[in-house]
């Protein structure tokens, strides 16, 4: 077995519980990093568009990320006994995320960050019922002109730009673009600060958010239902009570009451 392919949980527990691990032991352990600089428009986020072939994303717009491999371990000091016999720890797997995202980085758009330069940002846990699962720590970055100028090899990752978070999610609402749940989320979040050391002000003081999804149909829309929303626990996106989804049919909306957080 690849060691990054984990082992499957003997827990009862339903994965991104509020009991369960942050990284699930059922899934794919991977990493992503939210570039970001600043400029007299606002705050740029790097995107990059993956192949249409490609079997998972193909053809969205993503952050740079991918799944943490082997060498990401060795990299981060983590003995190879360790991950070969699949003795890995939630606190190797937090070391050797922060080395993915920067190799990821290097490899996806040419970029050369620092993992001393890494934030967390959040943390994503699909639905058990998602085909191929990634257990995904997310990081913010930023960029500056030590980390060079962003090219892509166009096999993997086919084109790139620098874009203003509202600007890439217009472009997704007028069909341009295709972004998966936690980008589209991301982004929504990203709206709310003029600055990267902003964003980076509110990663100091906050606790990184672990978003575990539960999914359901309404009508024309399938919902994605988060920690705090009403309806998580049964499945029923009609139940009354706080709000933390996104709707998604022709147009997608994030949905999130201050309840919600509590």
């Amino acid at each position: 077995m690849d060691p990054t392919e984990r082992a499957p949980s003997t827990s009862a527990l339903r994965p991104g519980s509020a009991e369960a691990p942050l990284w699930d032991p059922s899934a794919i352990p991977a990493a992503t990093v939210i570039v970001l600089r600043d400029t007299p428009e606002g705050i740029n986020v790097l995107m990059l568009k993956r192949n249409r072939d490609l079997a998972f994303a193909g053809g969205m717009w993503v952050f740079p990320g991918g799944r943490i491999d082997p060498e990401d371990f060795e990299s981060a000091g983590i003995p190879t006994a360790r991950f070969t016999d699949l003795q890995v720890s939630d606190q190797d797997l937090e070391r050797s995320a922060a080395v993915a995202a920067v190799r990821e980085a290097r490899e996806e758009a040419n970029l050369y960050l620092q993992v001393a330069d890494l934030k967390r940002w959040s943390h994503w846990t699909p639905p058990p019922e998602t085909p191929k699962r990634f257990s995904t720590a997310f990081f913010i970055a930023p960029w500056s002109e030590n980390s060079g100028e962003v090219t892509v090899d166009d096999g993997e990752i086919r084109e790139h730009r620098w874009e203003l978070p509202h600007r890439v999610l217009e472009l997704r609402a007028a069909g341009e673009v295709g972004l998966t749940p936690p980008t589209f989320i991301t982004l929504s979040q990203l709206l709310r600060f003029e600055t990267v050391s902003a964003v980076f002000a509110a990663a100091e003081t906050r606790r990184f958010e672990h978003f575990t999804t539960r999914i359901a149909v309404d009508g024309p829309e399938i919902v994605a239902m988060y920690h705090g929303d009403s309806g998580y626990d049964s499945g029923d996106p009609n139940l009354g009570g706080a709000k933390h989804r996104l709707r998604m049919a022709s147009t997608w909306q994030y949905e999130r009451d201050a309840e919600a957080d509590e």
